[in-house]
């Protein structure tokens, strides 16, 4: 059994969550009428649409909305979005991730190139950070859905690679050609996940505290704002107590 980890996308940091619904539906459905795009429209066929319908559901996003995102990969919405991937420079030697699906590379790199700058950062070269990562699968479960020998178990069945769990829940990894099926037969187990996604995980975590860690969060928080950054992934860890003193 792994041990508690701290390693959590901001985005889900209880708090950040309302104040954050508006444009998390936005993002939320420009990933699905791209995965439908790439894919097909049906979620049990296109397993990247499945994950984003599954992610879009975790947030109590609406069924109504969830389908027009779908229909809009059928009149050619979608088209002009490319993923695009950002590397760089945290405050404490934080390293991060940045992925977004942007219909403008040059908007999107001045936004997170600034949100870098001002926040303590420094962006770097693509490749620049990816190394100390690896790309791996990843299938959240929330605390409720059963005790860490109940998930362990589960996850062990149905052939991932390891358990991390916590108060505020499961992270269950696997290898990336396990994803799906190591997502269904869990679901078959324990019910839908959060959220089913590719990750980076870091290899080496780095401890935070004091003033870094509030210019870290910033820095965070800043990118998430932008409407073209989908997730940011570091290798940061704020222990419970740091996290209690910045609010």
């Amino acid at each position: 059994m792994a041990g508690h980890s701290k390693f959590k996308n901001i985005m889900h940091r209880k708090g950040a969550q309302d104040k954050k619904r508006s444009a998390m539906f936005s993002k939320l459905s420009r990933e699905i009428t791209v995965a439908a795009k790439m894919g097909t429209p049906d979620p049990d066929m296109n397993p990247r649409l499945r994950a984003a319908v599954l992610a879009a559901k975790a947030q109590s996003m609406p069924k109504d909305n969830i389908q027009r995102a779908i229909d809009k990969s059928a009149v050619g919405e979608g088209d002009n979005y490319e993923e695009v991937r950002y590397e760089g420079f945290g405050p404490g030697g934080v390293s991060l991730i940045v992925e977004a699906l942007t219909d403008n590379r040059n908007r999107t790199a001045t936004n997170v190139r600034t949100a870098f700058a001002k926040n303590g950062g420094n962006l770097g070269a693509s490749g620049s950070v990816s190394h100390g990562f690896g790309r791996v699968g990843l299938i959240a479960y929330p605390a409720s859905a059963g005790t860490p020998d109940q998930i362990l178990e589960a996850a062990i069945d149905a052939g991932a690679d390891d358990v991390e769990s916590d108060e505020e829940g499961h992270e269950i990894w696997t290898s990336i050609d396990n994803l799906h099926p190591v997502a269904r037969a869990l679901e078959a187990a324990l019910g839908e996940a959060e959220s089913v996604k590719l990750a980076w995980r870091p290899a080496t975590p780095v401890d935070v505290d004091g003033d870094a860690a509030g210019q870290l969060l910033k820095l965070i928080d800043s990118l998430e704002e932008d409407d073209d950054v989908q997730t940011v992934w570091g290798n940061y860890e704020v222990s419970d107590e740091v996290m209690e003193k910045l609010g």
